[in-house]
């Protein structure tokens, strides 16, 4: 069966917002919008995003680095938001993987939302509906579209070409080969939710010897050392892709093990005005979430 799904690459992603600028647009003026916004250039913006990028600061001074973590649904394929929705207004596309929400049957009772460990969906509450990212299902079967770029918004508006789109399960498709090629791993395995979406790891994280650091699920790469101490006994493997000591190395495995904690539920916020989840006060407690872009885009 075809998994249509995103491979991130994490080692090239700049912050830059395009993709959730692109989403945004794209999105609002089609067939899922229009998405709703609150006070947007307001100190207490809310609003719906299909698409964030969480900027991070980790790490102590003078050892500090600053991480973009894209988040969107993963288009599991074991959605836990699918079984639970009263009316069935959340389904996984059979022909492509895709997990979409009808509209017309949502009643906006919030289940999948708290069903989904990711904080993936989006609460609209102009429509009283839940929404989320549908992978431009409206664009990438459209003829009228050219098939270069029969893609989802996201990944045509990446200036750094960090975002990849395919099936996942086609062994040789371009994402199929940098999964393979890079060590790319889904987010929190352990929660048999086997989701399609992938993250590709820094290329320092694999060079130091520390794939099992990635996101914190099992090793991608396992003959490669998993812990700390196997990358102290080759520091000069760690030495040659970070020019630093193994010190920088566990660096970099912290931020990996932040990107794990940072997709697990936080309470959300007293106000009225706030999504079902992805925004920055679901940041893990002690971590830096900064201004950087203006609030329309930081959803906070």
């Amino acid at each position: 069966m075809t998994q249509l799904a995103l491979v991130i690459d994490l080692d090239v992603c700049v912050g830059c917002h395009a993709c959730v600028t692109s989403c945004k647009q794209w999105n609002t003026s089609g067939a899922a919008g229009p998405l709703s916004d609150f006070d947007p250039y307001g100190a207490d913006t809310a609003g719906v995003f299909f698409n964030r990028v969480q900027t991070f600061e980790v790490g102590q001074f003078p050892n500090t680095q600053v991480v973009h973590f894209p988040k969107s649904c993963l288009h599991c394929e074991e959605p836990p938001c699918v079984p639970v929705c009263p009316t069935g207004a959340s389904y996984k596309r059979k022909e492509d993987g895709i997990v979409l929400v009808d509209a017309d049957k949502c009643i906006g009772c919030k289940y999948c939302a708290w069903a989904c460990p990711y904080g993936a969906r989006e609460f609209d509450e102009d429509r009283g509906i839940m929404t989320k990212c549908t992978l431009c299902v409206d664009r990438i079967y459209d003829e009228a579209t050219p098939p270069e770029r029969r893609k989802p918004a996201c990944v045509n508006a990446c200036p750094t070409h960090a975002r990849l789109f395919g099936d996942v399960h086609d062994p040789e498709s371009e994402v199929s080969q940098a999964i393979r090629s890079r060590g790319g791993y889904a987010l929190m395995p352990e929660l048999g939710t086997r989701p399609a979406n992938h993250y590709l790891p820094r290329r320092a994280m694999v060079a130091a010897g520390l794939q099992d650091g990635a996101a914190g699920g099992p090793a991608a790469v396992p003959s490669r050392p998993a812990t700390h101490a196997a990358a102290q006994a080759a520091p000069q493997a760690a030495r040659a892709d970070t020019g630093t000591c193994v010190a920088a190395t566990a660096l970099l495995r912290d931020s990996e093990s932040l990107l794990a904690r940072l997709f697990k539920r936080r309470p959300a916020r007293a106000a009225g005005k706030h999504h079902a989840g992805g925004c920055g006060c679901h940041a893990p407690p002690g971590t830096a979430v900064l201004p950087w872009p203006a609030a329309p885009f930081a959803g906070r």
